[in-house]
């Protein structure tokens, strides 16, 4: 019996070793997918190939200014543009550090209504592969928090860094939490949409909360990029007085906070889901609390008037603790 036990376990060793080695593998396949548009490989290999500019950043500025159709001034208020670290493009090779060499494209003279010779740009649709986009963001960004990026959801959907990032910016707007929702509703409209209900997290209000709040937008090894193991985990996080243990638990609450709540927006209170007690009823029978008013025959009332257990907060009119009691006769959640 023991050696049939060692045998399971070992072929469940070998499984998970597959899985993972296979994982790893078309992880692999997708960043090393090359470029399939001539022209692009084109501009690529002329990048590799070109020489860098002698006076970096001073020569890009000279058509590059705050006039310009792609202004970058900006970009020295962030990071990328302190000159005094090493660690930042400025402070290497300047604007060609994520541009490529310049080669040609300020060395050659051109004649009126000639096109210079292209750049490596980030800017959605151009032609380059979003891998190879990445790969240049990612060669100083590849700290822990983006460990997960291969793989997840994001980069399996060709997403490029600079699809949600303004590098140029001032403030990056993603990095902004009363403005990454519409970063992330480029994408996500339903979700954005939502945020508009009667009822929503305070994703709009100030910087009290944003998307990154709930959500590991660089990847992440749980269900919906949460940040949290678990939908009720990542709740968790601000809603502590909800977690528990209780004496008396509501199986829904242990079990998912969104098969009550909508958190991304409802028109109901409290984001829920339904109102009560239309929710509650999705669950409970309603023989015990009718929703009309009936007779002592049981037969409802002629006028159908509504039960005065609807009237008010509804269900929660008695049942007050619908997240869990620790009251000696909280049983039913009444106390």
């Amino acid at each position: 019996m023991y050696k049939t036990m060692l045998n399971n376990v070992t072929a469940a060793k070998w499984k998970l070793l597959a899985i993972g080695l296979f994982t790893v593998l078309c992880a692999n396949v997708a960043f090393a997918k090359q470029p399939d548009d001539p022209k692009t490989q084109d501009i690529l290999q002329i990048k590799q190939d070109a020489e860098y500019s002698k006076k970096g950043a001073d020569t890009c500025l000279k058509c590059h200014d705050e006039d310009s159709k792609f202004p970058v001034l900006n970009i020295f208020k962030t990071p990328h543009g302190v000159t005094a670290d090493k660690h930042s493009p400025m402070g290497q090779l300047q604007c060609e550090t994520c541009h490529g060499p310049a080669g040609n494209h300020t060395d050659k003279r051109i004649s009126k209504g000639e096109k210079r010779e292209d750049m490596i740009t980030f800017k959605r649709g151009n032609g380059i592969p979003v891998a190879e986009k990445n790969k240049i963001c990612s060669s100083c960004h590849d700290k822990m928090d983006k460990s997960h990026w291969a793989g997840s959801v994001h980069q399996t959907n060709d997403v490029a860094c600079t699809d949600c990032h303004q590098v140029h910016a001032a403030k990056d707007p993603v990095q902004v939490k009363s403005s990454q929702i519409d970063v992330c509703g480029t994408c996500h409209q339903s979700q954005k949409l939502a945020g508009k209900r009667f009822s929503t997290h305070p994703l709009k209000n100030g910087e009290q909360m944003g998307c990154s709040d709930c959500h590991s937008q660089h990847g992440s090894v749980n269900q919906h990029l949460l940040v949290g193991v678990s939908t009720n985990d990542t709740c968790f996080q601000c809603h502590a007085e909800k977690r528990g243990p209780f004496a008396f638990e509501h199986e829904p609450v242990s079990e998912n906070c969104a098969l009550c709540h909508n958190p991304h927006g409802s028109n109901n209170k409290a984001m829920l889901v339904q109102k009560a007690p239309l929710l509650c009823q999705s669950c409970h029978s309603s023989e015990g609390h009718p929703s009309i008013l009936r007779d002592e025959s049981g037969l409802p009332l002629p006028n159908g008037s509504s039960s005065a257990f609807l009237l008010g907060r509804s269900c929660t009119n008695c049942h007050s603790q619908v997240h869990g009691s620790n009251h000696p006769s909280g049983y039913r959640l009444q106390r």
